[in-house]
């Protein structure tokens, strides 16, 4: 399994980025992911995913500003980030697992991440 994340980059307060994450496995059709983030010495904190039944689920900071989607003929998860924040800045993360276990995505497997920098 290999995920690819792409899309970051430095920009300025206020403008948006379009990240996104192919998944790549041979061996299973399904899969979920997810996105997560962690900025310069701050812990590792979940940024966006989908519930089992699709809904998407954001952490309560990037509300109304960020949205996750994904195209499944891709294999491709995406994260838009609008009206960005230099709080946003931080190494952004998609991990995921072959599928949903226990009514959650567990990040079993992850990129390499993607640099995101906002600068006021």
């Amino acid at each position: 399994v290999q995920l690819e994340e792409s899309g970051g980059g430095s920009v300025q307060a206020g403008t948006s980025l379009r990240l996104s994450c192919k998944w790549s496995d041979s061996t299973s059709s399904t899969h979920c992911m997810r996105w997560f983030r962690q900025a310069p010495g701050k812990e590792r904190e979940g940024v966006a995913s989908f519930s089992p039944d699709g809904n998407p689920i954001y952490r309560e900071s990037v509300k109304g500003r960020f949205t996750i989607s994904q195209d499944n003929a891709k294999n491709t998860l995406y994260l838009q980030m609008d009206n960005l924040k230099p709080e946003d800045t931080a190494m952004y993360y998609c991990a995921g697992d072959s599928g949903y276990h226990g009514g959650s995505c567990k990040p079993r497997y992850w990129g390499q991440g993607t640099q995101v920098t906002v600068s006021s």
